[in-house]
Parts: C-alpha cells; structure tokens; sequence
C-alpha cells in the first residue's frame, strides 16, 4: 500500500512538475507531497456454464461396453377369455305400427250417431285402391224449436291410384246425402202461428257426386292436369252441373324457371222456381237457368336473389255467360276480359327469425249452389248464381320464430271485391205457398264490398307432448249498396290445445270466439213492411276431447262440443244444439 501512495505521488509531481514547466520555465512553485487514496471496488466477472460433456485431451479414451439383452420365453397357462365388445344400448321408443284401414262407431246426446270406416288395399307396387264411409246424423231437440231439427249426412267414396317412375295418376269416385231441415221460423213474429207450424214440412235434402282425377308427371314441362265433375242437386227440382279442367306447366329458360297455369270452369245450374213476393199467376214459369264459363291462364316466374324471393305473375279471364234465363225471361248475353294481378314476394330480415311477405293477388271466382250450400245448409232453392271479381287482394305481414318452438304469423290486407255473395234472410211473404217462405231460409245478395282486415297467429310446441296455438282476425266493411255486410263477422279468434299424457291418453280442446253480425228480416205481413236490421250477438264455444289408446288397434274417445252450452244463434232464428258428448271408439286392422 506504501509504494502504491509513493509511485502515485511521484507520478503526480512529475505531470505537475511537466505542466508548469510548459507554462513558464523559470517559476518555481516549490514543492507538495499529495497523497491520493482509491477506494478498493471489488467486481464479479461474467459466470460461464461448466460444459456437461468436459472436454477430454486424454490421446486414449475408454470404449463403451456394448450391452446385449435378450428374453428367455416360455409358456405360462392362463383360463383368462376377454369378453367381445358391444356398443351400447340406446333407448327408443317401440314403432307403432301402422294399419291401412280403420272403423268408427260413436253415439251421444241429441240421439246423435257417428260412423265411419276406411279400407284400402295395395295391389301391387305400383297401383292402390281404397274406400271410405262416413255417416253422422243428431235427431235434434233443440230448446225452444217448434219445427223438427233433425239432420244427417252420408257419403260413400272409393279411389284407385297408380305410381310407377316418373308418372302418377290417382282418380276418385265420390256421392253425399245430406238432410236437413229449416227449423228456424220467426216464433216471436206476431203473425206467425199455430197454424203455420201444421202447414210447414221444413226439409230439405242434397244429392252429391263427384268425379276427381289427377295426372302428374315429373322431369317434364307438363306437371299435371286436374280434372273435375261436380253434380248437385236438390229435392225440390234444382239442379246443377260443373266440369273443373286444371292443366299446369313448367318451363326452364336459362335460369328462370317459368310456369304457365291455365283453368276451364263451366257451370250449369237450374231451379225450378223464383222466390215469389206474390203468388204467381198460373202457367207462368218461374224457373232461373244459368251457365257461365270461366277460362283463365296464369303465367308467372319466380326471382332468387339471396335472402328476397319474388314471383312475378298475371291472370287474364275470359268470362262467357252463356245462357241467362230469370222467371222465364232470358236476358242479354256477355262476355267479358280480366286482367288481374299474381304478385308474391318474401325477404328474409332476420334468419329464421323474422320473414317479412307481401302480395297482390286477384281473380274470378265462380260460385255454385253446391258450394253456397257447403256454407248455409239454410238456403232456399230460388238462388241467382253470379261470379265474384276479386279485383285485388293486398297484403303484407311478418312470419319467423320466437324461438325454436314457437312461430308466430302476422297479417293486414285491403280487399275489393265486386260481386261479393252476401247471406240473407228471406222474407216473410204475405201469402206464403212454400215450406221456405215463412222467414225461416236465407238468398244470397251481391254487393261491392271493401275489407280492411288484420290477423296474428301463434303456434307453440311446448315440449313434444303438448302444442298450442291462438289466433285472430278483425275485419272493418265498408258496402255500397247493402246497409250492412249481412252474417259477416267484425272479430273471429281462437284457441286450440293437443296433449298426449303419458303413452296411453291423449286430449285437446278448441275454444272459439265470433264477433256480433246483422242479417235484415222483412215481415210482408204487415204494412209498411222495411227491412229490419237484426243483430246476432256474438258467442263463445268450446270444444274438447279424450281418447285412451287400449293398444296399438283399439282407442276409446269422450267428445265435448259446445261445453259452454249456449244457445247462440249461428245463423238468424236459428240456434244450436246445447252440449253435446259423443262417446265412441276406433279400431284399425289390416286383412
């Protein structure tokens, strides 16, 4: 440590001794002794991992033993066996078989009886044949009826098709009898009585038959035709005939698919007799014939363009009234065009979930005695037959799911309709000669009429044993002629339930509800005789039934209608059965 300070002080004098004497030679500055000390910094120098393989300057190393293995084997006696592997059970439920035919036997109240059996029988691969009977029949009693109520309907129909590649070809052979009665005379009119109710034989039957007949073909631009005859008629001479042809093709163009509908619709329809508001003079005739052809062609194509739809189409109607003949008199004859339109549209807003639809869509409808009567059983034979000129139908809505079970469906429209049937209570007459002139039978009218309407629906699978579902309309008419929009309901909803509870029992129930509606009665019995504007008020029903399945052929069934058992009015003077049940049971088979 000395020698570090005297080698320091000595060097530090001659670097002084140097720079003073650069400066100036001559001054001496004399001398000092400085001893300068440096604390001792210790560092740590970089560490440097020892290599895992040293490396060895040996010239000789050690060869590594090479080290043999070998198994000594031998047998050793085992009387393990490995059980074979199998997949695992799965739990389903057994497949109930399905039988071809069945029969149907029930009776209730009311005296009612029902009825119905159903066969068919496969012939070969190819070709199929079937029949169906049905009957239902009530002998009435209804409170405060004066007339017999009684009704019954039964029909007979028998099918064969045929199905071999490509073509398909199914025809149907159908007759209905119905009988009914017009129990529905004004009681409370002062003018009717005692006398009246001996006079009248209120019923009034329908004859039925049918031929239908359908060829399809595939992979072809000729994708089916139908065919139809309809003739009907009644017991008091009316009678009325109607052939339906039906063709329908498809035509690719590029990528637009085309399709081309055409439609013949000729009607005949005669009654024997007019509804005389005086008592006709004799060997007058009073007969009313009508036949009217309808032929229309439909062409429309249809635009895809990732989530929107559109078919684009337009119906042109030829109409040809062919022979107009009313008391007797025959009138003018015409013929007219239509052009009407055939628009659809859809966009999918949101997957699955939210389907926004519109359209605009019109066309001539033909009406028939036939399909009026399948609407009132009431109606007189007396009936002016006129087609209807649905000039447009507008409508747009939304439809999706709430969720993976419910779906809903929402709808508002605007109608025009010329010519639109209109249910109405016949008069009184003054001097009735006829079982359906004492007020107690309907004839159709016509009016131009605009429908405002608006409609939701919801259906839900709460789980796969249980599906509900309601719905409702409101309807706003605005008429040009009639005072009212006769028997046309403002509100109609309803509400529909299925269980199945456990695998044996099932059940259901369907509640309905119809708003309040006007019908006009004229009483010729008394002057001055107005029309006078009858409300019907609006009623609520219920409908439910039971069955417990015995086994995969017979089932046991409890039906319930009109459980709330009112008597409401459906149709002016004319009230309904009170609660009904019919009891009955249904077995399938085979042969």
């Amino acid at each position: 440590m000395n020698r570090i300070k005297i080698y320091t002080s000595f060097i530090v004098i001659l670097a002084a001794f140097q720079t003073v004497s650069a400066q100036k030679k001559d001054e001496n500055i004399g001398t000092e002794v400085v001893n300068v000390v440096k604390p001792y910094t210790p560092t740590i120098s970089d560490a440097y991992k020892v290599k895992e393989v040293p490396v060895i300057e040996d010239q000789e190393t050690t060869k590594k033993e090479e080290v043999k293995y070998q198994i000594f084997s031998f047998p050793v006696a085992s009387t393990f066996v490995p059980a074979k592997g199998k997949a695992a059970a799965v739990d389903k439920a057994k497949q109930e078989k399905l039988y071809p035919n069945y029969a149907t036997l029930g009776f209730g109240n009311y005296k009612t009886i029902l009825g119905e059996l159903f066969i068919s029988h496969e012939i070969d691969k190819f070709q199929y044949a079937g029949g169906m009977f049905r009957h239902q029949s009530s002998q009435g009693g209804i409170d405060g009826v004066k007339l017999d109520d009684a009704f019954g309907e039964t029909s007979i129909n028998a099918m064969y098709g045929y199905n071999r590649n490509e073509t398909s070809f199914k025809v149907d052979l159908g007759y209905k009898y119905e009988g009914y009665n017009w129990y529905g005379a004004p009681l409370e009119n002062p003018n009717f009585d005692e006398a009246n109710l001996n006079v009248i034989d209120p019923g009034h039957t329908y004859n039925t038959l049918t031929i239908g007949s359908e060829l399809a073909v595939t992979k072809s631009f000729f994708d089916k035709v139908n065919l139809n005859f309809i003739g009907f008629s009644d017991n008091y001479g009316s009678r009325e005939n109607r052939f339906i042809i039906k063709p329908a093709f498809n035509f690719d163009f590029n990528d637009t698919a085309v399709k081309l509908k055409f439609g013949l619709d000729y009607l005949n329809s005669s009654f024997e007799t007019i509804y005389n508001l005086e008592t006709p003079a004799p060997d007058v005739a009073t007969n009313i014939e009508k036949s009217n052809l309808i032929f229309s062609a439909n062409p429309s194509f249809t635009i895809l363009k990732d989530d929107l739809s559109i078919e684009l189409g337009a119906e042109v109607t030829y109409f040809s009234r062919m022979k107009d003949i009313y008391n007797g008199v025959e009138t003018d004859l015409n013929n007219e065009f239509y052009i009407f339109p055939k628009i659809k549209a859809s966009y999918n807003l949101v997957k699955d979930i939210m389907v926004f639809f519109a359209g605009a869509e019109g066309g001539l409808r033909q009406n028939s005695y036939e399909s009026f009567a399948g609407q009132n059983k009431f109606l007189s034979p007396t009936l002016l037959l006129e087609p209807t000129n649905n000039q447009f139908n507008i409508y747009a809505g939304l439809k999706g799911k709430l969720a993976n079970t419910v779906a809903y469906n929402l709808k508002a429209g605007y109608d025009s309709t010329e010519n639109m049937p209109l249910f109405k209570s016949n008069p009184y007459l003054s001097d009735p000669t006829d079982n359906y002139s004492y007020g107690n039978s309907f004839s159709v009218v016509y009016d131009n009429v605009k429908t405002i309407s608006f409609g939701g629906e919801l259906k839900a699978d709460v789980n796969k044993n249980v599906t509900i579902g309601i719905n409702a309309q409101v309807y706003s008419y605005d008429t040009k002629d009639q005072e009212e929009a006769w028997n046309m309901p403002t509100v109609k909803a309803g509400f529909t339930t299925d269980f199945n509870i456990g695998k044996k029992w099932y059940a259901g129930s369907q509640l309905f509800y119809v708003g309040e509606r006007f019908d006009a009665f004229t009483n010729y019995q008394s002057f001055p005789n107005p029309d006078s504007k009858q409300k019907l008020e609006s009623y609520f029903d219920i409908n439910a039934h039971v069955g417990y399945k015995h086994n995969e052929r017979l089932t046991v069934f409890l039906k319930g209608n009109n459980l709330a058992n009112q008597n409401y009015q459906k149709w002016l003077n004319y009230p309904v059965q009170g609660a009904q049940a019919i009891l009955g049971a249904s077995y399938k088979f085979d042969f």
